[in-house]
């Protein structure tokens, strides 16, 4: 397994042995199904970490006062969807063998597939929490059954989609809805209703993945879908405090393009975002 360590995100630069939480990149967009470009996400993040502080006023936490091990990025041949994925899976089985929280950056959607693979071995009960533009339950795209179209259905092959808590949604084929609303918890068009968790789950394992496309593209237009009529960073922050109640034992940020946003203004949002969630996950 190769693994490029570069640059650390800000304050994520502790030994592996001492870290709670891991971070590590999967730089793939090899199922991309229409700008591609989510494959320079990881290395984007890091390097524009320092724009942001390490201490969050939303949480009240800094990331200085945690042990957090920044571990680099996975590297693998990018053409072979299935080693890509096994590779991913393999790398996330050592660190919940290590007792390690994993937090991914990606990448396209599709490589939150085998991280949680990964968790729900060691946590049977798990729950996910998906926040996206996209529904992302479609059986298959074009006829592949693996791509960043299909990522929450094939994660339903292993857990109880009623395990599945969807907000933000809002677009998808018809058959998706309808899918969806038989299926998971189902929230589209808001991200409201995340506050009501801490009732339901109270200390139930949940693994949070945040699609950044989620986000409307007025805020967020670095992305290779982008879908008008999303959430602002407000709401997002306000859902970000909510999950900071819950048992998160993993998590992963993906879906961002960089280079579709010449300011820089979306990938300072991943990496804000980023910080939320790691100090959500550690609170």
């Amino acid at each position: 397994m190769s693994i490029d360590r570069g640059r650390p995100f800000m304050a994520m630069d502790d030994e592996y042995d001492v870290s709670d939480i891991v971070v590590f990149g999967i730089p793939f967009d090899g199922t991309t199904s229409y700008r591609p470009g989510t494959r320079f996400g990881p290395m984007h993040v890091r390097n524009e970490s320092e724009g942001i502080e390490t201490y969050s006023p939303y949480l009240d936490m800094d990331l200085e006062d945690y042990k957090i091990h920044d571990a680099g990025d996975l590297y693998f041949p990018l053409g072979d969807v299935k080693t890509v994925l096994n590779t991913i899976e393999e790398y996330t089985n050592k660190l919940i063998d290590d007792g390690k929280i994993p937090m991914m950056i990606g990448g396209e959607h599709l490589v939150t597939l085998p991280v949680v693979k990964g968790v729900h071995k060691k946590h049977q009960d798990l729950h996910i929490i998906h926040l996206d533009a996209h529904a992302d339950v479609r059986q298959d795209y074009m006829g592949q059954p693996l791509s960043h179209a299909t990522v929450i259905r094939r994660i339903s092959d292993f857990i109880d989609p009623s395990h599945i808590h969807q907000y933000g949604i809002r677009s998808g084929e018809r058959s998706e809805f309808v899918w969806a609303k038989a299926n998971t918890d189902f929230n589209p068009f808001s991200l409201e209703g995340i506050k009501k968790l801490k009732d339901t789950l109270n200390n139930t394992p949940v693994y949070v993945t945040i699609d950044l496309d989620v986000l409307d593209p007025s805020v967020f237009p670095g992305t290779g879908t982008p879908e008008a009529g999303g959430a602002t960073y407000k709401e997002l922050l306000k859902a970000l405090v909510a999950l900071s109640d819950l048992n998160i034992v993993g998590a992963d940020i993906v879906e961002l393009s960089p280079h579709y946003d010449h300011t820089g203004g979306s990938t300072a949002v991943a990496c804000k975002t980023l910080r939320e969630l790691t100090l959500a996950t550690l609170k």
